[in-house]
């Protein structure tokens, strides 16, 4: 029987280009071409512009005493300043750490110092979050001993401006020289199941080769605009976004610095984008916008479904109705750059609305039974992935690292997965008890650790149940210390401005007991169907 093993030899050759390189090469060839369209800052840049400026922003993070290999993060919605800090960052071989808007101040303060952020570029705050305020006081309180230099996105008291940094770029040819495409160049936190972040760490072949295969199979050429209304810190935005359009000369099209349906329907239609990215929310969101029908997207041709299951019926209404004729469905994780899967814009609609496509160029995957021998095609196992996508491993975890990424290089995703005779994958199941909340990875553990912190509670479970909206809520079964007493709106108080909002459980029990095994293992799939069965709950069907 055929085992579920798959190469791709096919594609163009890997480049061993580093960023900064493939930025001055971009705009070489096309200099005039606009390279960024932030429509809700009024800015517009052609790549010569964007390119100039990074090399002014380099050498400006240089002469702060910021030498290669130092650790810089980022901290900002969707703007400018954002994508010029990716290009920047990477011409200076500085570490760009990517942190999550949502993030609060125990995350916050615990990514800075995991990594040793020596710079960090913020904005002032987004959505109600008070960044500037939040760092004030864990600077105040010596928290972050290493971080010498906060820089500011706009005018923010006691923070250098942004736009203030800058240097004479002169020197920065010999910076260049000295990188390595193999060198790390950026660190994206995901949650742990420990209850801490790992720092997936790339490289500049990790991430440059991935956008340009991502962007290679939606069929991207320097006439395409791309609608990027997905956040930047993920590797959705900043790779398959931003660096897909930096491999072909592509334009990137930022909405707003927050996603609102609204705001995209209107850049699609004034940019004539030709291609939108988002996760299954973002697309629902905009196919039942109340004015909907009054936009004109038929300039859309292409673009990339991911971060979570897709909805059969939402993946149909996007074809027809937004005209995403050649629309596909990406797989993979933050340790693979990210994507190792991705149907292909001749497929099938069938083919793009049940499965997540074939294995991309020059990646070879597997799937291994419990033994860890290859399984048979079609049957289910865990997916494993290798190649050039797989993450240098985390930051300061070599012990993490080990268990990700096995002595033959594998990268064991946690996903059960099955392959079909013609090398289509389908995801059906995770091995890790992770929860996708609309294209949020959360691991329970990390909210059950925190909720164990409240003085009431002896005992937490965390579960993911099925959303039409979001995909997954977060559901937590809480026991109480003996004589204790709590309600729902006093655990969510105690999450409120500690974790981010996105992990707060939405549905709240108190329970006498857990569903337990004879070895007195927690059953927390019996947690889940006793849930559902309460709350009228059903899986969705997804691809």
């Amino acid at each position: 029987m055929m085992p579920s093993l798959v190469r791709n030899t096919t594609g163009a050759p890997l480049s061993d280009a580093t960023i900064g390189a493939a930025l001055e090469a971009t705009a070489r060839e096309y200099r005039a071409n606009t390279a960024l369209v932030s429509r809700h800052q009024n800015i517009r840049w052609t790549w010569g512009e964007l390119n100039h400026r990074a090399d002014s922003l380099a050498a400006g993070l240089l002469a702060l005493g910021l030498v290669p290999g130092d650790r810089i993060g980022i901290w900002a919605a969707t703007c400018a300043e954002w994508t010029l800090t990716q290009f920047a960052a990477a011409k200076a071989g500085l570490i760009l750490v990517t942190i999550n808007t949502a993030y609060r101040k125990t995350e916050l303060d615990y990514a800075l110092n995991k990594v040793g952020c020596k710079a960090l570029v913020t904005a002032a705050g987004h959505r109600g979050i008070d960044y500037a305020g939040m760092l004030r006081e864990l600077r105040t309180s010596g928290k972050l001993p290493q971080l010498q230099h906060i820089l500011g996105i706009g005018d923010i008291d006691g923070f250098t401006p942004l736009s203030e940094v800058e240097g004479d770029p002169s020197g920065l040819a010999a910076i260049g020289a000295g990188l390595k495409s193999s060198d790390p160049i950026n660190i994206q936190f995901t949650s742990g199941t420990t209850g801490f972040p790992k720092g997936a760490t790339l490289s500049h072949r990790n991430i440059l080769n991935n956008g340009f295969f991502v962007g290679e199979q939606i069929g991207l050429t320097p006439d395409d605009k791309l609608c990027i209304p997905v956040p930047l810190y993920h590797c959705f935005g900043m790779v398959m976004g931003n660096l897909g359009c930096l491999t072909h000369g592509s334009t990137m099209v930022y909405a707003s610095e927050g996603f609102e349906p609204a705001a995209v329907l209107d850049a699609v239609q004034a940019e004539r984008c030709t291609a939108l990215y988002g996760v299954p929310t973002m697309f629902i969101a905009e196919l039942n916008h109340p004015d909907f029908a009054r936009y004109d997207l038929s300039s859309l041709r292409t673009g990339i479904m991911a971060g979570s299951p897709c909805p059969i019926e939402v993946m149909r209404q996007v074809i027809d109705r937004m005209h995403m004729r050649e629309v596909t469905i990406a797989y993979g994780m933050t340790e693979t750059s990210p994507v190792s899967f991705q149907s292909g814009r001749d497929d099938s609609v069938e083919r793009r609305v049940s499965t997540v496509g074939r294995v991309l160029p020059h990646l070879e995957v597997k799937v291994v039974d419990e033994t860890g021998a290859t399984a048979p095609r079609g049957q289910p196992g865990e997916l494993c992935t290798r190649g050039y996508s797989v993450m240098l491993g985390y930051w300061d975890d070599a012990a993490r690292t080990a268990e990700a990424i096995d002595a033959e290089g594998w990268m064991h995703t946690g996903d059960l997965a099955t392959i079909d005779a013609e090398g289509y994958a389908n995801i059906v199941g995770r091995i890790k008890d992770m929860v996708i909340r609309g294209g949020e990875n959360i691991y329970p553990r990390e909210i059950e650790e925190f909720l164990y912190t409240h003085p009431k509670v002896l005992d937490v479970q965390v579960v993911g149940l099925p959303d039409a909206k979001y995909g997954e809520e977060l559901c937590a079964w809480i026991l109480l210390r003996a004589g204790e007493s709590a309600d729902a709106d006093d655990i969510r108080a105690f999450c409120d401005g500690q974790i981010s909002r996105y992990k707060i459980p939405r549905y709240i029990r108190f329970v006498d007991a857990f569903p337990m095994t004879v070895t007195g293992k927690v059953q927390k799939y019996l947690i889940r169907e006793t849930m559902m069965k309460e709350l009228g709950l059903e899986a969705a069907k997804t691809a």
